[in-house]
């Protein structure tokens, strides 16, 4: 028999609105110049999330690292109905950094952007990313 999981929480708890416990925002940081996050000292591998304890990759230690705000576009949408306090039409899309990770965006502008268009991460919107078309 494993002692896989034993001692560990296996449910969800309720966030700390409900008297649980605080629950992590996953959303990456921007701190007006770069995206924060971590790579991998071992194997190189770029999140951006901060303060994970190992590399998802390959279990390495993990170092603080700053991405660039600029990258092409893998995929966009524009999202039609309402979700939370966005009202549509509102567009996303995944950018792909030029030198780290692929991160979720909300578009400035809602537009169905073709793959590998270059957009520039300009801020935040209540702890969402925020892109545009990059200047060029």
């Amino acid at each position: 028999m494993s002692d896989l999981g034993v001692g560990r929480p296996t449910k969800r708890r309720a966030g700390s609105a409900v008297g649980g416990l605080p629950v992590a925002d996953p959303r990456p940081t921007f701190d007006g110049e770069a995206v924060l996050g971590t790579r991998c000292a071992k194997c190189r591998y770029p999140t951006a999330q901060q303060g994970l304890p190992w590399c998802p990759a390959c279990y390495g230690a993990m170092d603080d690292a700053r991405f660039a705000r600029t990258g092409q576009v893998w995929s966009s949408t524009v999202v039609a109905i309402p979700v939370g306090t966005h009202r549509p039409p509102f567009g996303l899309a995944y950018l792909d950094l030029d030198d780290g990770p692929r991160v979720l965006v909300h578009l400035a502008e809602p537009a169905v952007l073709e793959p590998g268009a270059r957009l520039e991460i300009t801020g935040t919107d209540d702890g969402n990313l925020v892109a545009s078309r990059e200047v060029q």
